[in-house]
């Protein structure tokens, strides 16, 4: 019996998963089907209850449901609690366990594809939604010396920042629009401006003028992979990430999930990449 999983977010037109993830899927020969189920917020009930039929394995969850579907799981393992947001649910056996991989891709890429190692260092976090609960959680735990979180709503950077000064890091919380970044040696951006297909595209959450050229500027939006933000960071001078490897890494955690099987890497790698 052909099995599902699906991508629960809104809008989800910018998302490559669901070729990547079933570019993996058919190398593998599983007989499963990676669908794309856009799913606006008062649909996010009904959603969670097609994930309990018996065909479905799980599902992805993306903008803007990442923190509302934590009280509609059964069961949340411990970093998802930690972090309070999840990005993959795993359908077992009428249970829905709800996981972050998320933090564990964000560090990944951060390391293999930037060649970054956050241990001692100083960074600045735009946005303090799912995303960036999941970075900042990844980075405290990684020996990040001090974090730097805006948001254009303040109380939800206050309290990240709360979260995550419990850890010992270091966590100041500044005004969404920064008229001048305070020193540091990493950017993350985790919003979703810029992304492609939705109201912000083509826009950028810092002015050009302020991206700081001794900093790796990384952008955890992967579509389009280079975004307004990247394109000024380049420009400045400063190194960049997108969030294409990000995106994958985690997709890998997920697969591992849904299957218990090794996913074919660089498969996912190259669809992502023909997707764009």
């Amino acid at each position: 019996m052909t099995k599902y999983v699906g991508l629960i977010g809104y809008p989800v037109g910018h998302s490559v998963s669901p070729q990547m993830q079933q570019a993996a899927f058919d190398q593998l020969g599983l007989d499963i089907r990676y669908e794309a189920w856009e799913t606006k917020p008062d649909e996010l009930g009904a959603i969670m209850e097609r994930l309990r039929q018996p065909s479905t394995l799980g599902a992805n969850v993306t903008i803007p449901h990442k923190e509302a579907v934590m009280p509609l799981v059964d069961e949340r393992d411990d970093l998802a609690h930690q972090i309070g947001a999840i990005n993959t649910i795993v359908h077992r056996e009428g249970t829905l366990i709800g996981y972050n991989t998320d933090a564990e891709g964000f560090l990944q890429a951060l390391r293999q594809e930037g060649g970054f190692e956050p241990a001692g260092k100083r960074a600045i976090l735009l946005g303090a939604g799912g995303v960036a609960r999941a970075a900042g959680f990844a980075l405290a735990r990684a020996g990040v010396r001090s974090l730097v979180i805006t948001d254009v709503i303040v109380e939800r950077a206050e309290k990240l920042a709360k979260d995550l000064e419990a850890l010992g890091v270091s966590v100041s919380v500044a005004e969404h629009f920064i008229d001048a970044l305070p020193p540091c040696d990493l950017v993350v951006n985790c919003t979703p401006l810029g992304m492609k297909h939705s109201a912000t595209e083509g826009q950028s959450p810092l002015k050009p003028g302020l991206v700081p050229k001794e900093a790796l500027v990384y952008d955890v939006v992967y579509n389009p992979i280079e975004t307004p933000l990247l394109l000024d960071a380049k420009r400045a001078g400063a190194r960049t990430l997108n969030g294409l490897a990000m995106m994958v890494y985690q997709g890998v955690i997920a697969f591992e999930l849904w299957t218990g099987k090794k996913p074919p890497v660089d498969i996912m790698f190259e669809a992502a990449r023909k997707a764009l």
